[in-house]
């Protein structure tokens, strides 16, 4: 197991970096990122203060590059123009960190819902889209033989892969394989691999009050196709409640490639860009589901890893709007029944104390100094709350669901045994299960998941 990073645990890289002695000081974790650590901190040498980031893994992830990888692919994208940090050094594994690097600090913002809100970045929101545009066609442009060995992931290895690792995590969405269907019937036409950046979008971004600084997190690299990164950058989750703006919460698709075509990218149609955001948002729904067996497995306990798993149904309703927008606007609304039939126990009740801690981390913990402890105290009042609607209304959300799945399916069963098989179903083709009542089905249920994770996601519908 990989120890702390503590000042004394990095000391003695840093110290034979900079050739010489060197002071840590102000060594924090950084809020967010739920699959990795980062760490800032600042190293002063008789010549100078160096402010540094040290990235580490928890572990391997699925179709990630490993951290030496990411940090030969940096040097190659920042000698290609591309904005990014300066890599320093690759952690060697006497240290005993595990997986990272240490890169340069820039300064700015990459928290979301500030860049989207906050009156400092209002002139950065006028220009970032068509900043994105052109950092994407940088990063296409490289020239691939410079490169790392990377993984060549097209639409086809993509819909297996996430095909697969539903498979491996043993929890079925009858949603995610009316994705992978429509996935499969609108592939677009094979293009020349190109340097993907896996993961291009509002949250991986370095702002400041003039824009776009640099871009972050390169960990799912690899060779395919650039429009992927466009979609990507376009799925509805990244925009951070701005949904009329879908390039990142910031601006419109045609600001965004039309600076792409300006800077040498390729014209992107229509339907390209429109498969890869179908692709996108399924992409990120799998992720969460792994992100949240992360946690279940024990190999990382996170409270934030643990709620990811029911921004599942958040993505499933993303899913279903974009390909079935006419399923989607005939779902028929849940009526929660709130009953209290007593209790051997004592007031309060169960959902009355999870209201009480809620309150008590809103009151007390979420308006901490501590960035990251205040990130997480926000996480773990959604988890609270997630519970608290989960106790009091889930039977009256379930029991009309349940009666459905037994009725398209012709069979009884548990809840979860009965989702898999109409998941199964759905894969094998059954004219059923992919026809109208299937899809008005699978779209009702998300919907009634939805009311229970997070019934906000659902205003405005």
């Amino acid at each position: 197991m990989s120890i702390k990073v503590t000042a004394d645990s990095i000391k003695s890289l840093l110290d034979a970096h900079f050739d010489g002695p060197t002071k840590i000081e102000n060594l924090r974790r950084l809020s967010g990122g739920a699959s990795r650590e980062t760490w800032a901190f600042t190293a002063s040498t008789d010549a100078a203060r160096h402010d540094l980031v040290l990235r580490r893994d928890h572990g391997s992830n699925p179709g990630s590059t490993d951290r030496a990888t990411e940090y030969e692919l940096l040097k190659v994208v920042e000698a290609g123009g591309v904005l990014v940090p300066e890599v320093k050094f690759v952690l060697p594994p006497e240290a005993n960190l595990g997986e990272g690097f240490v890169m340069s600090m820039i300064a700015g913002e990459t928290i979301p819902r500030k860049i989207l809100r906050d009156g400092k970045f209002e002139n950065a929101r006028l220009v970032l889209a068509q900043q994105c545009g052109t950092q994407a066609a940088l990063i296409h442009q490289i020239n691939v033989t410079d490169l790392p060995t990377l993984l060549v992931l097209g639409p086809q290895e993509q819909i297996k892969q996430h095909r697969d690792l539903i498979d491996a995590l043993g929890e079925p969405h009858p949603a995610f394989e009316l994705g992978l269907q429509w996935l499969e019937n609108n592939i677009p036409a094979a293009v020349e691999p190109k340097l993907v950046h896996g993961d291009f979008r509002n949250g991986n971004l370095i702002v400041g009050p003039e824009g776009l600084r640099a871009v972050l997190d390169w960990e799912l690299s690899h060779l395919g196709d650039p429009a992927e990164d466009l979609g990507w950058c376009c799925v509805r989750s990244w925009r951070f409640g701005v949904n009329d703006k879908p390039v990142g919460g910031f601006g419109s698709r045609k600001e965004m490639l039309d600076a792409y075509v300006d800077a040498g990218g390729e014209a992107i149609d229509e339907q390209r860009l429109f498969f890869w955001e179908v692709l996108g948002t399924l992409k990120w729904g799998v992720i969460c589901e792994m992100q949240a067996f992360t946690h279940l497995s024990g190999r990382v306990r996170s409270v934030e890893l643990a709620t990811l798993g029911r921004r599942i149904a958040e993505t499933e309703w993303d899913l279903l709007r974009t390909i079935y927008p006419e399923q989607v606007a005939d779902t028929k609304t849940t009526t929660p029944v709130v009953t209290d039939t007593g209790s051997i126990h004592d007031r309060p009740r169960a959902a009355e104390l999870l209201e009480a801690v809620r309150e008590f981390i809103e009151r007390d913990v979420r308006s901490s100094e501590n960035e990251r402890l205040a990130f997480h105290a926000r996480v773990a009042m959604n988890a609270l709350g997630i519970v608290e609607r989960e106790l009091v209304l889930g039977e009256s959300i379930d029991a009309p669901i349940i009666a459905r799945l037994e009725n398209l399916l012709d069979e009884k069963g548990s809840p979860s045994e009965l989702v898999a098989r109409l998941s199964a179903r759905i894969r094998a083709g059954d004219p059923k299960s992919i026809g109208h009542e299937g899809i008005a089905l699978v779209c009702d249920l998300v919907r009634a998941k939805l009311e229970v994770a997070n019934p906000h996601y659902l205003e405005g519908e």
